[in-house]
């Protein structure tokens, strides 16, 4: 599959742009390009799943959530995801499927701590399915 995510070069923090051939999919392919931002990706498996539900008030805030959830994964049990799917998804919720393992310092990298998504210039595109944030690295 083709890389549906690219990022943004910003003087202090991490610019980034997904889309995808929905939404959805959008939102996905944004978790992916953040989660290669703080580690190779090749070296982490998808060996557990954690199922993630998130409900909003609008899109925006699903967007800033969802990143967020998936920083907190990582910041408080050592979390590293490398797959998604999306199970529904919708203007203010969104459930999926987030596959990974725990970090472990034998194997993983991290390449730059995220601390966490922002609102800074943050966009959802419904008409172009595409989205874009930048994190505060």
């Amino acid at each position: 599959m083709a890389r549906k995510y690219r990022t943004i070069e910003h003087t202090a923090d991490i610019g980034l742009i997904a889309w995808g051939d929905d939404l959805g999919e959008a939102f996905l392919n944004a978790s992916k390009g953040m989660s290669s931002i703080m580690v190779d990706l090749r070296t982490v498996a998808a060996a557990e799943k954690i199922s993630i539900n998130i409900e909003e008030m609008d899109v925006e805030n699903l967007l800033f959530s969802w990143l967020n959830r998936l920083i907190y994964y990582f910041d408080i049990d050592g979390f590293l995801f490398r797959r998604f799917e999306m199970v529904s998804f919708g203007d203010n919720q969104l459930t999926a499927n987030c596959f990974g393992e725990r970090y472990d310092p034998e194997r993983h990298t991290i390449k730059t701590g995220v601390k966490s998504a922002t609102f800074y210039k943050l966009l959802v595109d419904k008409e172009n399915k595409r989205v874009q944030v930048f994190l505060d690295v």
